[in-house]
């Protein structure tokens, strides 16, 4: 390189270097003098550009306990919140925020661009992954569904099922061999078997005593964390590069959606090949599955986008059943994922608070014995089988168990499944607080927050008191806006029933029957997930009571 080469590069060097240090002198100057302005108490710390990354990377490893000190230092328990980028919102476990956001003013509040082309490929235009009339539509039609009572008792059934022909043999081989298994394994294993069975009538038999590996389980557990993993990219667009590219995890991810697609859609080819058939023979298949449910139902196919929020006529060639079939593998799916780790999350960590909580064990034990002591008197118990007394409980009978329903609520405010959540605003508000929200900001709401803040549960807010759910000795559920365990307004969990069903079910058999113990020195952390499931899941022993 000759010397004038040198000098203009050296000159080139000097410009560019005297840009970047103008650039970042800027943005020092901007971040100090604004910063006093824009912190506000207890609020988070922002950087330039960078916003509150840092404080986030470093507090990763306990994040929901981060953000709920955090809350609970700001005084309306709202921080606001500059993401990487400049993009700004705000966090908060305000109960009145979260009833104007998800109740009083619902309609300006949605999810979030980003978050649904994030999921799209996995939840597709599904009811949980959907807004506007799309949205409205499906839960239309999974409401009535829902509310029927021949859903309700095909739930307990095949819970009841389940628990007396997989959980309990399992148990008792762990209890008489005395090895330790890894009860979040167990509790995942049996959800999903049971969401497999309400949701289209398939048994997988992914419980068992061998711990069978099955493809579709493995397939939608990578599809469900490798879409999560989406969201933790610095730069939003990289993961849309890989996908591009299919590399790395984008590759990974793909390859479990077409199984999970697959998978789903043989079903639904299936079960409308079983109806066809079984009209052609004057008679109708009538099975009490979702997806059975779902194709019964009335719906113009021909009137839906599976690419949008709104109700259009299709220009496109797609038949009626090819669009019908892109939807209801749509629902399944997000069923599917709303219904499996949710019950199994929360029961785990319900099982490992217990753990520390003797008197509170010895308490749902005894209602458990004050129930079973009452069957002879109930028309129902003509219902419960000989192989079955003593394992498995009856609606009404767990209906009765009011100081267990207690305790999973207590578990569930301390621990809940989902830990947090968010919405998009449309246009521009003022939340309740105050806080001016700007169109396209996102507000996330800390469901794990909310249930620590002293200003909403009191000074024992981080005490486990199943007693602090009853009135008079009557259980009194709270305000959702206030226990947000299964969200809250129009977009609440029509599983809500579902899910007491079977955590009830699988508690109170367990406690009847065994007793399990947690290692002493075991403690456990979550996964920065969708859903806060244990890091390695919960080794128990089991001990026949």
């Amino acid at each position: 390189m000759t010397v004038a080469g040198v000098d203009l590069l050296s000159s080139q060097n000097l410009l560019f270097s005297s840009i970047a240090i103008a650039i970042a002198l800027v943005f020092a100057w901007r971040f100090f003098f604004t910063r006093k302005k824009n912190k506000q108490p207890g609020g988070l710390t922002h950087y330039p550009i960078l916003g509150c990354l840092p404080s986030l990377i470093k507090n990763r490893h306990r994040f929901h306990e981060w953000m709920a000190d955090v809350l609970a230092a700001s005084p309306s328990n709202t921080c606001l919140c500059r993401r990487p980028g400049g993009i700004r919102g705000y966090i908060t476990s305000n109960p009145k925020i979260l009833e104007y956001m998800l109740r009083a003013n619902f309609e300006n509040y949605e999810k979030g661009e980003r978050s649904r082309s994030i999921l799209h490929d996995f939840m597709g235009n599904g009811i949980f992954n959907a807004n506007g009339e799309v949205w409205k539509m499906q839960r239309k039609v999974a409401s009535y569904e829902f509310n029927t009572k021949s859903l309700r008792n095909f739930v307990v059934e095949t819970v009841q099922s389940e628990i007396l022909h997989r959980l309990m043999p399992l148990l008792s081989n762990a209890c008489s061999e005395g090895v330790s298994i890894n009860l979040q394994d167990v509790l995942q294993r049996f959800a999903f078997d049971n969401i497999c069975s309400v949701a289209f009538g398939f048994d997988p038999g992914y419980l068992d005593t061998s711990m069978p590996e099955i493809p579709f389980a493995r397939a939608f557990d990578d599809a469900t964390e490798l879409s999560f993993r989406r969201f933790l990219y610095s730069v939003p667009f990289l993961w849309r590069i890989k996908r591009m590219l299919n590399l790395g995890s984008e590759r990974r991810l793909g390859e479990a959606i077409r199984v999970v697609d697959g998978f789903v859609t043989s079903i639904i080819h299936s079960r409308r090949t079983q109806i066809t058939e079984s009209q052609g023979e004057g008679s109708n298949l009538l099975r009490n599955d979702l997806l059975s449910r779902f194709m019964a139902t009335v719906i113009d196919w021909n009137q839906m986008d599976t690419d949008s929020d709104k109700l259009i006529v299709s220009k496109g060639t797609a038949s009626m059943t090819d669009k019908s079939d892109v939807f209801l593998r749509h629902m399944i799916v997000n069923f599917m994922l709303a219904g499996r780790d949710t019950t199994s999350t929360s029961l785990t960590w319900f099982f490992w608070v217990l753990s520390s909580h003797p008197t509170v064990e010895a308490a749902i034990h005894r209602e458990i014995m004050e129930v079973k002591a009452k069957r002879g008197n109930r028309a129902e118990a003509s219902e419960i089988s000989d192989e079955n007394k003593g394992i498995t409980f009856t609606y009404e009978e767990l209906k009765e168990m009011q100081y267990l329903h207690a305790a999973l609520c207590e578990s569930l405010r301390l621990y809940p499944s989902v830990p947090l959540d968010s919405k998009v605003a449309l246009q521009d508000d003022v939340l309740p607080d105050g806080s001016v929200v700007k169109k396209g900001w996102i507000v996330d709401y800390s469901i794990y927050a909310m249930g620590r803040m002293e200003s909403i549960w009191g000074g024992d807010c981080k005490e486990f008191k199943p007693e602090r759910w009853f009135r008079n000795g009557e259980f009194v559920g709270e305000n959702p806006y206030k226990f947000a365990a299964f969200n809250a307004g129009p977009r609440i969990c029509l599983g809500k029933e579902m899910a007491f069903i079977q955590m009830k079910s699988i508690v109170a058999s367990i406690i009847h029957n065994f007793s399990l113990n947690v290692d002493s020195d075991f403690v456990p952390s979550y996964i920065l997930d969708f859903i806060m499931r244990m890091k390695g899941g919960m080794p128990v022993t089991v001990r026949a009571r």
